[in-house]
């Protein structure tokens, strides 16, 4: 191999560091709100959503999230947490409100509030689930302000983005799911987790992005192994030649 092939590996070896690098930086800051994935978005349907709680206060641990249901929403059903405590707040209507089925009620859920058993450690992830029936809303995007309490301080993620806003734009965005139609059930969301209970306690969002590093990380591997032994025969050759 000549002078101008080595450097051509080298530069391909470096690219793909920096690659990684940029990659990296990229999914730290996309998970780094409190955010929301749910097992379905389809309009009229029963799904499960997990809000995912990525980090603490700056380095204070959370001791509570309460997580405030859109109005849209008359009922939640939170999943058993032994990390948490859980505790659901009524809201008494102004009127009466008639449901699908043709009854009528006078109390909704507003709120849902987890509380830790101990302070969630600031460097470490948990997530929470709720059963909800959506409403028959497609196209409406139903937002989940939530407000999460840490030892020190806290962060109310409540901001909720304008006609045309990207969310990600925005300091702390409210988590939220898209309503679909019954022919698109896609789901949607800004806050990090899994869409069943089983994963509930999963400290990455479904562990493809693990996977995906995992090949990528294997991959430079590959190209500084194959660096090194680049040298080494290039070492022997020249051995052998004297």
């Amino acid at each position: 191999m000549n002078k101008s092939s080595l450097r051509r590996t080298l530069s391909a070896t470096a690219i793909a560091g920096g690659t990684a690098a940029l990659m990296m930086a990229g999914l730290a800051g996309a998970s780094a709100h409190v955010s929301i994935n749910p097992d379905k978005t389809t309009a009229n349907s029963y799904a499960l959503l997990t809000f995912g709680v990525p980090h603490g206060c700056d380095t204070s641990g959370t001791t509570k999230l309460t997580i405030n249901l859109p109005e849209e929403l008359t009922d939640a059903t939170p999943t058993v947490n032994p990390n948490w405590t859980i505790e659901k707040v009524t809201q008494t209507l102004p009127e009466p409100k008639k449901l699908a089925d043709g009854t009528s009620i006078t109390k909704r859920t507003s709120q849902i509030i987890y509380t830790a058993k101990a302070p969630l450690d600031p460097h470490q992830r948990d997530a929470l689930v709720l059963s909800v029936k959506l409403p028959d809303a497609a196209g409406k995007t139903l937002y989940f302000p939530t407000l999460q309490n840490c030892e020190q301080g806290q962060t109310n993620w409540a901001e909720i983005p304008k006609d045309g806003q990207d969310p990600h734009s925005l300091k702390a965005p409210a988590p939220s799911v898209a309503v679909t139609a019954a022919d698109a059930a896609v789901g949607n969301g800004h806050m990090a987790a899994s869409v069943s209970t089983e994963q509930a306690s999963a400290v990455t969002d479904d562990g493809s992005q693990a996977r995906s590093w995992a090949g990528l990380i294997a991959g430079v591997a590959g190209l500084g192994l194959g660096g090194a032994a680049f040298f080494r025969s290039r070492s022997a050759k020249a051995a052998e030649s004297k």
